[in-house]
């Protein structure tokens, strides 16, 4: 029974001993918490004087060790944005205004460094992100006016920018349905002037078939002339008259068969004059034809 009772003891002031451990273990870790944020603390100072004397460089540097020093030190991160935001570095000022945010351990800083992202955003004219980014500030502290009044006019921005973009897309899908259109009608331009080509064509071979068929006789042979005559008609009618003498003065002047009549030369040049003045007229109306013009909207 003793022998239970002093391990029991003895176990107990095991246990003590270990949770004292811990406790200690705690304390250190937190006395190393407190004094990085302290030395995090005065590099933000040093970098702050720095900065009031214009020395930039030597600012950044501090500001970057007092960062590494302590994650807890939101100040630093926050200050640094600052100078970057001064310089138009906006990129490099939204990383670190979101690493205060991170670190904040209270409403007011989460406040500032929302607050700093949505001037972030409303240089790049992201302005739904702005919005939302003025919203999260709001959440912190819901009466700083100056971020309600951000707030509002990001959201006016949006409006604008949203109907800046449908009017353009609009414009866009007008344009793209113009040169369809205009496609089309040269398409169509292209398909009459092509038949009007067939049907003057068309014409011209009736024409000159017709002309022919004037020319031949229903057999398609060479129509004689009405006072021709034939070799045999003339060998008979020479049989009657071996004594006459010399033909008759019309008698010679009849055509012999291979050569053209007077009727038929005369055909002919009607012929070509016809065809020279449809070419003419088909390169007139050619000129008057002329290109179509696109209508445009002013927008």
């Amino acid at each position: 029974m003793m022998m239970n009772k002093t391990l029991m003891t003895f176990a107990l002031l095991l246990c003590f001993g270990y949770v004292q451990a811990q406790n200690d273990v705690t304390v250190e870790a937190n006395k190393e918490t407190e004094q990085a944020l302290q030395t995090s603390a005065n590099l933000t100072y040093e970098a702050n004087e720095e900065l009031t004397a214009n020395n930039f460089v030597m600012a950044e540097a501090d500001y970057r060790r007092a960062i590494s020093v302590s994650e807890k030190n939101a100040v630093a991160p926050f200050n640094l944005g600052n100078a970057y935001y001064n310089r138009e570095s906006f990129g490099e000022a939204f990383g670190r205004y979101k690493q205060a945010g991170e670190a904040a351990d209270d409403k007011d800083k989460k406040h500032k460094a929302f607050h700093n992202m949505g001037n972030v955003f409303m240089k790049n004219k992201e302005y739904e992100k702005a919005v939302e980014a003025y919203k999260q500030a709001l959440r912190s502290n819901p009466n700083d006016e100056e971020t309600r009044y951000n707030f509002a006019l990001a959201k006016k921005m949006l409006e604008k920018q949203q109907d800046e973009q449908k009017n353009d897309q609009n414009k866009d899908d007008q344009d793209k349905q113009d040169e369809e259109n205009e496609d089309k009608d040269k398409n169509q331009d292209q398909n009459n002037e092509g038949g009007d080509n067939e049907k003057e064509e068309e014409g011209e071979q009736k024409e000159d078939e017709n002309k022919d068929k004037g020319d031949q006789g229903e057999n398609g042979e060479d129509k004689p002339e009405e006072n021709q005559k034939g070799d045999g008609d003339k060998k008979k009618e020479e049989e009657k008259k071996p004594n006459e003498g010399d033909q008759p003065q019309d008698q010679k002047q009849q055509p012999k068969p291979n050569q053209l009549s007077k009727q038929q030369i005369q055909n002919l040049l009607e012929a070509m004059q016809n065809e020279e003045k449809k070419v003419q007229e088909k390169m007139e109306a050619r000129k008057v034809r002329g290109k179509k013009i696109k209508n445009e909207k002013d927008w």
